[in-house]
């Protein structure tokens, strides 16, 4: 299923005038750069059960793969919808220091946004909570071009890696989709670091 027509809509329709010419979109990273192993999870921020992964998997990942130094993980935003693309920007305004605490708070607080109308004014109280100012979180979600990035970043996955649904994860070359249990993710790391 490719997504590119929804996307097209979804950028014409809440942010006219933009285009998806912008350019590379640098994905957030934690972990030492010379871990043997990459994970890149492709994940949108009004996804259910990409929360979940961030609620009761990631922390499990990050003490035993990501700390360790076996593991170097990737985030990139794979929005489904306007909120997610939304919230994947005013993540991305974030101090970059912050940025995966931040993406944390909006997994952890996702019924608070992603399911009110409007997302704008959820994302505004969790920025406000967060230590973002208003003028700050009003700009960045005014920045076409960040929106474009975002979108860009989406369709360049979609055509890599033929992502169908979210969480998807690339573990090394190998691409798996929903919440990995821990035994498999443990798996599938040796075996990308042999």
């Amino acid at each position: 299923m490719t997504f590119k027509p929804f996307l097209v809509t979804l950028v014409l329709l809440f942010f006219p005038g933009s285009g998806l010419s912008a350019g590379a979109l640098v994905d957030p990273v934690l972990g030492d750069p010379d871990a043997p192993v990459t994970i890149i999870e492709f994940a949108s921020l009004s996804c259910p059960h990409c929360a979940a992964f961030h609620k009761e998997r990631f922390p499990w990942l990050k003490k035993n793969f990501i700390d360790t130094g076996k593991v170097r993980f990737k985030f990139r935003d794979f929005p489904l919808n306007r909120p997610a693309l939304l919230g994947a920007m005013v993540a991305r305004c974030a101090e970059p220091h912050q940025y995966f605490a931040y993406l944390g708070l909006l997994f952890e607080r996702q019924e608070h946004w992603a399911f009110t109308e409007p997302a704008e004014k959820g994302l505004a109280l969790l920025a406000q909570l967060a230590g973002m100012g208003k003028a700050r979180f009003d700009s960045c979600l005014r920045d076409e071009e960040l929106a474009d990035q975002i979108i860009q970043s989406r369709l360049d996955s979609q055509n890599q890696y033929d992502i169908e649904s979210t969480p998807s994860f690339a573990v090394g070359k190998k691409l798996i989709t929903g919440i990995p249990s821990e035994e498999t993710l443990a798996d599938l790391i040796a075996a990308a670091s042999q």
